[in-house]
């Protein structure tokens, strides 16, 4: 990894603000904006909304673009792989659409799905497409618009016994009501080379992804809703009038679900395998980025690290989540641009990155070390 970049629209929204980009629902004040936000612990994130017109300002396509063009002129690329969890459209798939906006000549192109764990899918297709030799240099992105779904236009009015779970539950704040206080848009970009290239660069080990499916429903889902049996329903099977009247398209989430799972198979199980099959030891760790979506969970990951053999001290932990929000598949790649680019990694340093995602709980760790 011989380059990244992050392309984060507009200026900083401050908490006080929000409201004032994505509207009110019902035109009132949410008074549910307050619990959230001092539970999730988020301090400014970025929305591609246009304060003029509150309108989108640009595509998920052209957000992504621009953070490969922050990587500089890298010359030609042999494969483009990206990954979001929300394009622009259902088809064509979203690397597509990113390099026809690119203009950039003929390559591999390759869209990964998902959640959180898509732009991490996307980076080891890349990865393994150069360690293969099938290509000399690739490029591999997470963005998120989240945004045009978190207008007020899209939200029914709060519920008010709700407020007072909120409060004894803080958890709760992941439900479908109160998902607008903690998303935002971002995109980020990394180049992927043969061999190092200038004072800093880092060779990636290892990429290892899982999926606990087997074992859990789905948890956070869209396009789709949930049967008696936790199956999913999927927006194909509802009639055209069903998709608003049942919120079908809204972004949705398990809460009970999530609390009770999400740490255990994500992180705890599938890093206690890892430790052992890759004999990792917490001293070898100089860097350890997590991307979680709220500091709510911070204690959780502190225990799971224990007992899953890898204590790693929160002084070596580098998260940039309060100041760039929660932006999902891109959040790794914003926040390693962040520490990539600020002098702390040293070289011999070695780095573990822990994306987990709860669209039906899959995980994600990539070890590397700069040289």
């Amino acid at each position: 990894m011989t380059r990244t970049a992050a392309f984060l629209p507009f200026a900083p929204v401050g908490n006080d603000d929000i409201e004032n980009i994505l509207g009110r629902v019902g035109g009132k004040p949410s008074r549910a904006r307050r619990i959230v936000l001092r539970s999730n612990g988020i301090q400014s994130r970025h929305y591609a909304i246009d304060r003029a017109t509150g309108e989108p300002a640009m595509s998920n396509a052209q957000l992504t673009a621009a953070a490969i063009r922050a990587l500089g002129d890298i010359g030609r690329v042999d494969c483009l792989a990206t990954g979001t969890s929300l394009p622009d459209q259902l088809m064509p798939n979203h690397a597509v659409m990113v390099h026809g906006e690119l203009g950039w000549p003929r390559l591999e192109v390759v869209s990964c799905a998902g959640v959180c764990l898509a732009g991490t899918a996307a980076l080891k297709h890349a990865w393994l497409a150069v360690r293969a030799g099938a290509a000399q240099r690739a490029v591999a992105t997470g963005s998120e618009l989240a945004s045009p779904i978190l207008l007020a236009r899209n939200f029914e009015a709060e519920v008010e016994h709700k407020l007072q779970a909120l409060q004894e539950r803080s958890e709760i704040a992941f439900e479908k009501d109160f998902l607008r206080w903690m998303l935002s848009d971002g995109a980020g970009a990394v180049l992927l080379e043969t061999a190092p290239r200038g004072p800093l660069s880092l060779r990636i080990d290892w990429i290892d992804l899982s999926s606990a499916a087997h074992e859990l429903p789905a948890c956070m889902y869209s396009g789709a809703d949930k049967n008696a049996d936790e199956s999913l329903r999927g927006w194909l099977r509802f009639a055209p009038n069903e998709w608003s009247t049942q919120s079908v398209f809204a972004v949705k989430q398990d809460v009970r679900l999530l609390n009770d799972n999400v740490i255990r198979v994500t992180l705890r199980e599938p890093l206690a395998q890892i430790v052992q099959e890759r004999r990792l030891r917490t001293d070898e760790i100089d860097w350890f980025l997590p991307h979680y979506s709220s500091q709510y969970f911070i204690p959780s990951v502190v225990d799971a690290l224990a007992k899953a053999g890898l204590p790693i001290p929160q002084d070596r932990w580098f998260t940039n989540l309060t100041t760039k929000g929660n932006t999902g598949s891109a959040s790794p790649f914003i926040m390693l641009d962040e520490l990539f680019r600020s002098g702390r990694i040293q070289p011999g340093h070695r780095l573990l990155m822990w994306v987990p995602e709860s669209g039906r709980f899959s995980s994600g760790f990539v070890h590397m070390e700069a040289v």
